[in-house]
């Protein structure tokens, strides 16, 4: 790992090009941090790191840590990285029987997802748009069954060629397969057929995006 005195005239080179490639000084790396300039200097004496503001002033300008840090080449990490790429997974949201309203407030949890299925899921740049939840009923078996969690794609959500939607409803949140039909109501039908076909109209339901795939209890 670098040592302070270098990570500092990164720092410095990074506000150098942000202000036009003008002189930059500890004092301004200090304000850029969030920390007083007698305090950067002590830190500078004593060889000590300040980790939490080094990871804002990353955060906020979207770069690697590990290049700052530790000199290591950003591409270098892309394949590494990828083979854990992840959704958000929402475990306490359930589908299909009910549940309540889709709350983003929720705290989510990391699903991680094996490079195979990163790439037909759209790689890792589409994965922010993916959100996975959890199965209840059997309403969808034999395609999706009870228990499994399904992947829903937020930026799908054109019916005209139908396919299976996660739906919002005030009744709570249901996954159906919808079919568009020319008076421009929609069918929600349920791929078990002991299950009746339901017919909306479309400011009935909100569309919370399209299944994409599942991930099945053994």
């Amino acid at each position: 790992m670098l040592g302070i005195s270098e990570i500092i005239e990164r720092i410095k080179d990074i506000l150098s090009n942000e202000l036009g490639q003008k002189k930059v000084y500890d004092r301004d790396v200090a304000a850029a941090l969030g920390i007083r300039p007698e305090n950067l200097s002590m830190l500078k004496k004593r060889g000590r790191i300040p980790y939490q503001e080094i990871l804002d002033f990353c955060a906020k300008r979207k770069i690697n840590i590990n290049w700052l840090l530790y000199d290591q080449d950003p591409l270098s990490l892309v394949e590494n990285t990828e083979r854990f790429a992840y959704v958000k997974y929402f475990k306490e949201i359930n589908a299909s029987a009910g549940g309540g309203a889709f709350n983003y407030e929720l705290v989510c949890d990391r699903l991680l997802l094996d490079e195979k299925i990163c790439n037909l899921l759209g790689g890792t740049a589409h994965l922010a748009h993916i959100e996975a939840i959890h199965l209840l009923g059997d309403s969808m078996e034999p395609l999706l069954k009870d228990g499994s969690i399904v992947l829903i794609d937020k930026l799908q959500k054109d019916v005209k060629k139908g396919g299976i939607f996660l739906l919002s409803t005030p009744m709570g949140l249901f996954v159906k397969r919808l079919k568009l039909r020319v008076d421009g109501k929609l069918e929600m039908i349920s791929d078990n057929p002991n299950y009746p076909v339901e017919v909306v109209l479309p400011d009935e339901v909100e569309l919370v995006g399209k299944v994409v795939g599942s991930i099945e209890k053994v």
